[in-house]
Order: structure tokens, then C-alpha cells, then sequence
């Protein structure tokens, strides 16, 4: 969860010379499962697709994302730029300690993944439903990490072997400045 301080009344200081905030409001944000539903039922297209979204649609996206009842318009006029960027760095934070091994291949399958999709990845491996409200990247690294303890184990060829351990010797020898 985020909490934004938003500044709806600027004042000047005399004393100090300084512009200062006289009210504040408090708006509590999650990028979540419900949160991304919610936007897709009213936009009727894909949040994390790759189509570019309108000024209006970012905004209305916060609105989802908000915590208890909304506020009026001029909250939402008062966002200062570093509102934006703390949102932004809100919604791409990865949420999880788990790291991937990124050696194997991708899954270039081009699905577009909307919250249909995801509610039925929760559904076919077993998460409860209490996840929607989770951060979505790490809801999303839970699928992720279900998908891969669910899958057969892999075996690597005696070529991939040879491959990661000359790329790990590699690694060492420079990390120890040694020839060998």
C-alpha cells in the first residue's frame, strides 16, 4: 500500500519567507488484482497490454486504486509531479525477494494478460482468493513461482552442463583475478 500526501491549500510564511502547506489530504493506494478488474470493467480493454493509455485512463486508474471513498476532483488536481513518479514507482516495485533464473526460454506465447486471466491462474493452481488485494507483481511472482514448482523438473544436456559451468568459472576468475 502507498500513501500519498497530497497539498490542497498553499500558504506563505512570512516569518520564514517560505510557501508552505496549510492542508493536507492522505489518499491510500494498492495496485492490486481488484484494482486492475475494476479499471477493465469500466475501459473494457487490457491494463497491462501494450496499447498506450490516455491521460484520463492513468488518472481513472488511480481512482481504482484507492482505498476507501474517493475524493473530489481537486484532490486529483493538486497531484504534483513527485505524486506521479511515486506512483509510478509504486506500481513497477518488485514486492518479493524471489529472483528467476532467466537462462531457459521465455514464454513468447503473446497471450494478453488481463484480471480474467489471472483470477483463473489463481483458480487452476489452488491460490486463495485473499491474494487479489496483494500487490500485483507479487501476486503475479506467486504464479510465477506455482507454475515453476508444479512443472516436471527439467534435466539439462550434458552441453548446458558444460555451458554454465565454463560461464561460472568465467565469472570466478574474474571476481578473483586469477587465471584458472
Amino acid at each position: 500500500m502507498l500513501t500519498l500526501k497530497i497539498s490542497l491549500v498553499d500558504g506563505f510564511d512570512e516569518s520564514t519567507s517560505e510557501f508552505v502547506s496549510a492542508e493536507d489530504c492522505y489518499l491510500q493506494i494498492e495496485h492490486s488484482l481488484v484494482s486492475l478488474s475494476k479499471w477493465e470493467a469500466k475501459w473494457e480493454k487490457a491494463f497491462l497490454g501494450f496499447n498506450d493509455k490516455t491521460d484520463e485512463q492513468t488518472l481513472d486508474y488511480i481512482r481504482m486504486m484507492i482505498i476507501g471513498e474517493p475524493p473530489s476532483q481537486e484532490v486529483f488536481d493538486r497531484f504534483s509531479e513527485q505524486n506521479y513518479l511515486d506512483i509510478n514507482a509504486y506500481i513497477n516495485a518488485k514486492m518479493s525477494a524471489a529472483w528467476f533464473n532467466e537462462t531457459g526460454p521465455k514464454n513468447n506465447t503473446g497471450e494478453v494478460v488481463t484480471s480474467d486471466l489471472i483470477y483463473y491462474w489463481m483458480i487452476a493452481l489452488g491460490i486463495p482468493f485473499e491474494c487479489q488485494h496483494w500487490h500485483l507483481n507479487r501476486l503475479l511472482t506467486l504464479v510465477r513461482v506455482c507454475n515453476l514448482k508444479n512443472a516436471p523438473e527439467k534435466k539439462m544436456s550434458p552441453a548446458e552442463i558444460a555451458a554454465r559451468n565454463r560461464e561460472l568459472n568465467a565469472q570466478r576468475r574474474a571476481e578473483m583475478k586469477t587465471r584458472g
